[in-house]
């Protein structure tokens, strides 16, 4: 069994895996598939019991050492020895243990706001609360996973477009494959103990209108002082809200991290 995994091959570069965070979809980086072609080649990847994803029953498979291990098989498939790697919020934390993992197989990587991964571990619960609300998510089904604020139906910045095709996906989403995602991931999608370890480029494209995040960004900046950050005027999903200053930053990242 394998999560769902779009290429793009014709687009110009190198690979760069693109992992959405909770409740997402593929939608997540409609709007800027054509302007990334331009530079590399997009492999859009869908959580566990999100989009076209199946959903495994065992909690194990959404341990972040099982999805590290998909993406290098992902990579490896692909016929390349390095590639780029990208995470939004929730896949961020996905993305970046994965970079501290497996650092000769990442060229760069980017990632946009994402309480879950700086975050200090058990700050935003701990095991046990995780495992509770995971109990209530699957109990609740559907309608509790609609009450989430962070569901896309709650989105104000999306063009119609976009919220159409996010709220079309949302509601394929399996509610034990959320649960299981709270269960076996989040507890321990936190790197910030181990940021300053980081051995791979890395460019956090920050959305400042997250006032949440940004004591967060800071830590990142102190933790690894290499970190280059683009700051944009927009929120958490920044990649949709300021598109083509997204792709931007992302361009000039992939050209000069090759260089």
């Amino acid at each position: 069994m394998r999560p769902y995994v779009e290429h793009h091959d014709d687009g110009q570069g190198p690979y760069l895996l693109l992992v959405h965070g909770f409740l997402s979809s593929r939608a997540q980086w409609r709007v800027n598939l054509e302007g990334l072609k331009r530079f590399c080649r997009p492999v859009i990847l869908e959580l566990w019991g999100h989009g076209r994803s199946p959903t495994p029953s065992a909690v194990t498979a959404y341990d972040i050492d099982n999805y590290a291990r998909i993406f290098d098989e992902i990579r490896a498939e692909l016929g390349v020895e390095r590639w780029f790697v990208c995470g939004q919020s929730f896949g961020a934390g996905l993305t970046m243990n994965y970079a501290l993992s497996h650092p000769d197989h990442v060229i760069g990587q980017i990632f946009t706001n994402s309480l879950s991964a700086l975050s200090p571990a058990n700050a935003l619960g701990t095991p046990e609360e995780h495992g509770a609300r995971a109990d209530q998510l699957e109990r609740g089904g559907i309608p509790a996973i609609e009450d989430l604020p962070y569901h896309p139906r709650f989105a104000t910045r999306f063009t119609e477009a976009v919220k159409l095709e996010m709220l079309e996906d949302a509601a394929r989403v399996s509610p034990r494959g959320v649960a299981n995602g709270v269960r076996g991931t989040l507890p321990r999608l936190s790197v910030i103990d181990r940021f300053s370890a980081t051995r791979v480029p890395t460019l956090l494209v920050h959305g400042v209108w997250e006032k949440r995040f940004k004591p967060l960004a800071a830590a990142g900046r102190q933790a690894m002082p290499t970190l280059k950050v683009v700051e944009l005027e927009g929120g958490h999903s920044i990649n949709i809200e300021a598109a083509e200053a997204f792709n931007a930053a992302v361009g000039e990242f992939i050209a000069t991290t090759q260089r």
